[in-house]
């Protein structure tokens, strides 16, 4: 049982707003919730995200601040000795 007078009030249908458009209900302590962005408009759930190549950012990073020679980046000596 909660103690009376201690926790905020509780609104249990309170609207989730995004440009202007009530998106959804929720329980929440606020009568309604303003948000820039939900799963309904976010590319990574509507499928609608760009892939982006990172292949090669690693290996990048590392020749770059000399961590791995050239030889290990691209494999080719390393391929070549197992022939």
């Amino acid at each position: 049982m909660p103690k009376p007078d201690i926790h905020p009030e509780w609104y249990p249908e309170a609207e989730v707003i995004c440009n202007g458009e009530v998106v959804m209900k929720v329980g929440c302590t606020q009568p309604s919730l303003h948000v820039d962005i939900w799963s309904g408009i976010h590319p990574f759930y509507t499928g609608t995200q760009k892939i982006i190549d990172t292949e090669g950012r690693v290996e990048r990073f590392l020749r770059k601040y000399g961590m791995i020679d050239e030889s290990q980046a691209t494999g080719t000596e390393a391929d070549q000795s197992k022939k």
